[in-house]
């Protein structure tokens, strides 16, 4: 299995980080593993100062068909 994920985004509820919170720089993104009730546990590295970080997504809700 590729360290890199290539999946198609899904839709979250809420927002993914975009920059570092220690330096600010950019975020790259190492892997997203699917977890419990549609969540997503998202793995990404620091391009300047190499931090992890974990975000955990919440899907959006399914919109419903009549």
């Amino acid at each position: 299995m590729s360290l890199f994920e290539t999946e198609q985004a899904k839709s979250h509820s809420g927002a993914v980080l975009s920059s570092c919170p220690q330096c600010e720089a950019h975020l790259a993104v190492l892997r997203v593993i699917p977890g419990r009730a549609g969540c997503e546990y998202w793995t990404m590295r620091c391009t300047r100062c190499g931090g992890i970080h974990l975000d955990i997504i919440e899907a959006a809700p399914s919109p419903q068909t009549a």
